[in-house]
């Protein structure tokens, strides 16, 4: 299950979410092409070890390693989440708010993996833990927002569009059981990374949602962003069809 797009346009530019999504990829692209000593040298000076912020140092960390990014698919995934839903939430919170609350979830998350895994030595990268606390302001603030998720299963390929409710707690639920089953000492995804953004982000949303008026913001909106739904049509295929 793979959101691939929202209805939802923003009311305004998202100037923070294309500027983060601009700066994520220059970054990325800065070292990608460095060879394999070099990048680990990169992630060893910028990156999150949790066994160097438990012994008091690295804290400069929780901020850089929201900016690398382990392969070109790692960064796809996450600036395509952060497509999708910080438009909206930029919308609402306003540019500098965003930005502000962008970072405070990422390093909420980066804090989060080190309570989780205070002794390990791998070093820890990605936007997601900043990402899934968009993902957790999104869920209060347009719980009933539609979001089109690509369901792959083997040779089955269907777009269906879901209520975001739905999609984000699968989503958060399955961060908790990969982090219950997985061992962080040994690398692999940084589930509680996840789990603690998405949390974070959803009480650094609760301001602005009781700004915006709280369950009568929800009542006015209905649990959508107040804008007109974007229409996407397919285009029909010219192949003809062949009749048994």
């Amino acid at each position: 299950m793979f959101p691939i797009r929202d209805h939802n346009p923003s009311g305004r530019t998202p100037y923070i979410t294309y500027a983060l999504i601009v700066v994520n990829v220059v970054i990325f692209f800065s070292y990608a092409g460095l060879d394999d000593h070099a990048i680990n040298g990169v992630f060893r000076d910028w990156a999150i070890i949790p066994r160097n912020i438990s012994g008091g140092g690295g804290w400069e960390t929780l901020m850089s390693s929201m900016f690398l990014h382990a392969g070109i698919a790692h960064l796809g995934g996450n600036m395509l989440f952060l497509w999708i839903f910080g438009d909206n939430l930029e919308d609402k919170m306003g540019h500098r708010r965003f930005l502000v609350f962008y970072l405070m979830c990422g390093i909420a998350a980066g804090l989060a993996h080190v309570l989780a895994a205070p002794g390990s030595a791998v070093p820890t990268v990605g936007a997601s833990g900043a990402i899934a606390g968009v993902m957790g302001g999104y869920l209060l603030l347009f719980p009933k927002a539609r979001v089109d998720i690509l369901i792959i299963l083997i040779v089955f390929f269907r777009i269906f569009p879901i209520p975001a409710w739905i999609m984000l707690c699968v989503w958060l639920g399955l961060q908790f059981l990969g982090g219950i089953g997985a061992d962080p000492d040994t690398g692999g995804v940084a589930y509680w990374a996840h789990a603690g953004g998405f949390v974070a982000g959803f009480l650094l949303t609760v301001p602005t949602w009781r700004r915006l008026g709280g369950t009568a913001f929800w009542n006015h909106t209905h649990g959508i962003p107040p804008h007109p739904e974007a229409q996407y049509r397919f285009r029909a295929s010219h192949i003809p069809k062949v009749r048994k």
